[in-house]
């Protein structure tokens, strides 16, 4: 019995990879079991494998749990679906898209054929395991992401700033961080100091009409 080794990597995270070996008279099903065996995902929802084109361009479907439209149109089912009936290259690619209600896509791809199974091996086998998949809450798939604050961003508001927090804030001051507040009120000491300077300059000169100034700029 062939062995094929399908090399399933998650179509928005190349660095993780799953390699599954399995037999070529199992079915689709078989493998979708698999691919999720190794993710951890729950594999009783709606997926599909579609044949593809080396730039992964769909064509046939072969459907998981499909809907009455697809069941009308004469879809076939991965439960019916022997791999063999479906691979005509030594590469052959597949499309699959795990999830329709919260879509997950996958690239599927033949990169090995084996003329025996191995003693010991209960197939399918993952062989080879890379990354780790996304966390899922529920049927949400939760990628890792990096939180930027915004230039905007509102330092009370947004740590819900509380009366009783003042205490806290005021430590921040002693060790050199300003709140919004105290920067905006050091602004207008410093232009407030400004002005008097050039006030005082004009002063010592004799003579000096604050009234001259406004006639003058007409």
């Amino acid at each position: 019995m062939a062995i094929y080794r399908f090399k399933v990597s998650f179509e928005d995270y190349d660095d993780i990879e799953r390699d599954i070996d399995i037999k070529s008279n199992q079915t689709f099903e078989a493998l979708h079991r698999a691919i999720h065996q190794s993710t951890g995902y729950n594999a009783d929802l709606s997926s599909s494998f579609y044949v593809s084109s080396d730039q992964w361009i769909k064509k046939e479907e072969i459907a998981f749990l499909p809907n009455q439209r697809k069941i009308n149109n004469g879809v076939a089912t991965m439960e019916n679906s022997k791999l063999s009936s479906f691979i005509d290259d030594p590469h052959q690619k597949f499309y699959y898209t795990y999830n329709f209600d919260r879509p997950f896509d996958f690239h599927v791809q033949l990169v090995k054929i084996l003329l025996s199974e191995e003693d010991g091996k209960t197939y399918p086998y993952v062989s080879r395991t890379q990354g780790e998949a996304p966390k899922m809450a529920g049927n949400v798939i939760i990628s890792p992401v990096t939180t930027v604050v915004s230039e905007d961003f509102d330092f009370l508001n947004e740590l819900d700033f509380q009366p009783e927090d003042a205490e806290e804030l005021e430590q921040l001051s002693d060790m050199g961080i300003n709140t919004k507040q105290e920067i905006e009120e050091e602004q207008e000491e410093e232009e407030q100091e400004e002005k008097d300077e050039f006030m005082d300059e004009f002063s010592d000169n004799d003579g000096y009409d604050p009234d001259d100034i406004q006639k003058d700029e007409y």
